[in-house]
Formats: structure tokens, C-alpha cells, sequence
């Protein structure tokens, strides 16, 4: 802080106090800048009316803009260049929402094409021209990555294989090209809802696709004995490993490892931790964020009612915290930012809110 500036308060303070209204009387530019000054989150969430929608909340859990969703969202991803993020439904969802933090156009909506419906998940180009989307081809039991023009109202341009069944999250790797695909192995048909057609028979994977030519560069199964252990979510560490969380589909009393790290080239490792850590996830990781800076990994359980910090160089647990209904979270300063299923909101340091209007949903991402 400058030596001539006094009487000045952290900003995270400010936007507490602030809220939605003084954000929302803001010139166009100053509303720009105050989201540019420092990190802001987006989620999706329910309001507590039972309506959907989007939000980009601070630090404090404010919501500083929001969107209306026809149904449940689920993750979304952000683009820099255009300045607009992509919300994407729930699986089976069949729709995605593109939308400007300023509110300055109105947001844009585009529906599954027949037969597909999404999984939640999706990513920009490094360019922002393209957008990537895990989809299902729910008649033919395969995964497929759906391929968007952002230009030119997301159109859609294309489509190639994910080389397994049941896809969730997508990445990006480092060199703009590789996309990392987790494959959860679990078959559905929107004419069952959110039922799983094939536990006995999964085959979950973990591979890296040439977005280009959709060409396979790698694909890791797990041994036959973990077959039910879905890989679904996913983060990279500064090293650029990929470390991913799974969700159990076998019976309740197994306790297999639920997280694991893949690096170009090696097979995956599963990482071990604590019985009673591991015990306490109740066979289900909601979600995976790293924080590249401080050298961790945060893996949630809403199921568990928990969340574990990993040092990503040696892959031990060095924190594990109790928080109903946890699943989202970001890497925020030295830590990581949470949301709860419950409306809460907590911070690296401990500080915590609740918001009496929205509950929010798995997924949150940072933006700053």
C-alpha cells in the first residue's frame, strides 16, 4: 500500500460492505476495473426458490452478477480474450449459456444438437475462437468432444471421439493443443434420467486428444479391480501433471484410492492417503483445484462433508478440513477459496459467509 495513502481498507472488506448495489450503480469502465482489480469466482447456483442461474461472486461470497439458467447448471469456463464465460447444464443437460460479466449484452443460449446431450464441462481455445464441449452420444453409448465457433454465435463446427464412455471434464495442456479427457467410464441415456446402464462392464479412462485432428495421444485405464472408480474431475499443478479426483461405483464398504496424478508419457498413479482421510470422502470427490502458486491441490466431498489440501510435489495431505456439503473451490492467495451446497462461502484465511438467497452448485473457477 502506498506510503500517502491512509485510511484505505483491504478490498475484500470493501466488496463485503459494498454488495450488489453499490456494483451495480458503477459506470460500465469503473464496474470493469473494480472486477479487474483483484480475483473473482464464478459458479452456477440455485436460488432457494428452486430457480437456476450464474453468478460472479468476490471473495466474500458477494454476487457482483448473475444470470438465469433454464435448468441446473454445473461448471464453467472463462475466456480472456472475449471477456465472456460459458456455463454449462448438468448432465443430461442440453443446453450451455455464454454470458459478459458486465451485463452489457445479453447472454446467449445454444441447445445440444439431436441425439447428444452435454456433461457439464468445456473449455476456450487459447485464442478464445473455439469452444470444447464433452458431450454424449447417449444412442451409440460414446463420448464425443463437441466443437464450437465462439465467433460466430457458437455455432456448432464440429466433433471427434473421446475414446471412452461417459466423458466429464476436459483441459487444456500447456502446449495449446493437448486436451486431457477424463473419461468416467459410466454409460446414461436421457431416457433414464441420471440412471447408470453399465456398472458391472466400466471401463473408465484417462486420455490426451489432439484437438486438431481428434487424433488419440495416450490412453490409461485403471486395473480391472478399480473398473468402478470413475475418473471425473480434474486440475494441473505447476509442473504441469494431472491430478484427478474419482467417484466409487462399487459397493459402499470398499475404500479405493479417489486420487490420483497422470504425467505425459508415465502411467497414472494413484496417490495414498490416511484411512481415515480417505474414509472420511465417503468414495466421492465433487472436485479438483490447484493452486500453481503455493504448490497444493484441493480435492472436495460433498458426500463426505470434507476437503483435503495436497502438496502437489510429493502428493501427502497436509490439511483436511470439516465443511458440510463442500464441492467447489478455487486457489485463492496461498489457499483456496470453497462454496458449500449450504450457501457458504469460505476464505483462505478461515473467514466464512452465507448467502440466504443462493445455494451453490460443484464448480467454482477463478478469475483474476
Amino acid at each position: 500500500m502506498p506510503a500517502k495513502c491512509t485510511n484505505l481498507i483491504d478490498r475484500r472488506d470493501f466488496l463485503r460492505a459494498a454488495g450488489v448495489t453499490f456494483l451495480s450503480a458503477l459506470a460500465p469502465q469503473a464496474f470493469a476495473d473494480t472486477l479487474a482489480a483483484d480475483a473473482v469466482f464464478a459458479t452456477a447456483y440455485q436460488r432457494r426458490d428452486g430457480s437456476y442461474g450464474a453468478a460472479i461472486i468476490s471473495e466474500a461470497g458477494k454476487v457482483l452478477h448473475a444470470v438465469d439458467l433454464p435448468d441446473r447448471g454445473h461448471d464453467i469456463t472463462f475466456d480472456p480474450i472475449s471477456g465472456r464465460s460459458v456455463v454449462f447444464a448438468r448432465q443430461p443437460g442440453t443446453f450451455f449459456v455464454a454470458f459478459r460479466h458486465k451485463g452489457d449484452t445479453p447472454p446467449v443460449t445454444v441447445e445440444s444438437i439431436a441425439g447428444r446431450h452435454f456433461f457439464g464441462h468445456g473449455i476456450f481455445s487459447p485464442d478464445g475462437r473455439l469452444l470444447y464441449t464433452t458431450e454424449n452420444d447417449f444412442d451409440n453409448a460414446a463420448g464425443m468432444v463437441g466443437v464450437y465457433d465462439a465467433t460466430n454465435g457458437f455455432s456448432r463446427v464440429g466433433e471427434f471421439p473421446t475414446h471412452g464412455v461417459g466423458p466429464h471434464e476436459l483441459l487444456l495442456l500447456g502446449d495449446g493443443r493437448t486436451i486431457a479427457i477424463a473419461n468416467g467410464g459410466i454409460e446414461t441415456h436421457p431416457d433414464f434420467g441420471r440412471a447408470k446402464l453399465n456398472l458391472p462392464t466400466m471401463k473408465p479412462s484417462f486420455v490426451l486428444v489432439d484437438r486438431f485432428t481428434g487424433d488419440l495421444i495416450e490412453k490409461h485405464e485403471l486395473p480391472p479391480e478399480l473398473h468402478q472408480l470413475s475418473i471425473r474431475h480434474m486440475d494441473t499443478d505447476e509442473k504441469g501433471a494431472v491430478w484427478f479426483g474419482c467417484q466409487h461405483e462399487g459397493p459402499a464398504t470398499e475404500r479405493p484410492a479417489l486420487v490420483g496424478r497422470a504425467v505425459r508419457g508415465k502411467e497414472m498413479q494413484l496417490i495414498d492417503m490416511e484411512p481415515k482421510v480417505l474414509s472420511g470422502f465417503r468414495n466421492y470427490i465433487g472436485s479438483v483445484a490447484a493452486n500453481r502458486d503455493a504448490g497444493t491441490v484441493a480435492v472436495t466431498s460433498p458426500q463426505g462433508n470434507a476437503y483435503a489440501v495436497i502438496e502437489a510435489a510429493s502428493g501427502k495431505v497436509i490439511a483436511v478440513e470439516s465443511l458440510t456439503e463442500v464441492c467447489g473451490a478455487a486457489p485463492d492467495r496461498a489457499g483456496f477459496i470453497v462454496s458449500t451446497g449450504t450457501g457458504v462461502v469460505v476464505e483462505p484465511d478461515g473467514r466464512s459467509s452465507r448467502d440466504e438467497t443462493y445455494v451453490w452448485d460443484n464448480h467454482m473457477l477463478r478469475i483474476g
